[in-house]
C-alpha cells in the first residue's frame, strides 16, 4: 500500500508540474500587471514558476519516504534525514539558480539540507 500511495504522489507531482504550466502558469504570464521587482516583472515570473514547482518536489520526497518506509529493514531515521536533505538541497538549487540568487530562501534551504544531514 505504501509504493501505491508513493506511486500516486509522483503521479500528482507530473500533474501538478505539466498541468499546472500549461494551464495556469502561461496562462497567468500572459498578464501585463504583474508586480515588478528589481525593475521589471521577471523576477516575480522566476518566484511564481520555482515555487509551483518547489510543491511537486516537495511531493516527490514525501514519495520517497513512503518507499523507504515500505523497506521493512529501513532505519526510519535515517531515511528521514536524507530525504528532507535531499529535498531541501533540490529546492536550494532551483531557487538560486530561478532566481539568480536573488532570493534568500536559498541559503536557508540548503541550511535546512545541511544540519537535516549532519544532525544525528
Amino acid at each position: 500500500m505504501l509504493i501505491l500511495a508513493a506511486i500516486l504522489c509522483v503521479g500528482v507531482g507530473l500533474a501538478h508540474t505539466i498541468l499546472g504550466e500549461r494551464y495556469i502558469l502561461v496562462r497567468l504570464f500572459r498578464r501585463t500587471d504583474l508586480p515588478h521587482l528589481f525593475g521589471d516583472d521577471v523576477f516575480t515570473r522566476r518566484t511564481l514558476r520555482f515555487a509551483w514547482h518547489l510543491t511537486t518536489v516537495a511531493w516527490w520526497g514525501y514519495a520517497a519516504l513512503l518507499v523507504g518506509l515500505a523497506v521493512p529493514d529501513a532505519e526510519p531515521r535515517t531515511l528521514i534525514r536524507w530525504t528532507v536533505a535531499g529535498v531541501f538541497a533540490t529546492h536550494a538549487l532551483l531557487t538560486l539558480i530561478a532566481s539568480r540568487g536573488r532570493h534568500l530562501a536559498w541559503p536557508v534551504f540548503a541550511a535546512i539540507a545541511l544540519l537535516a544531514l549532519f544532525t544525528k
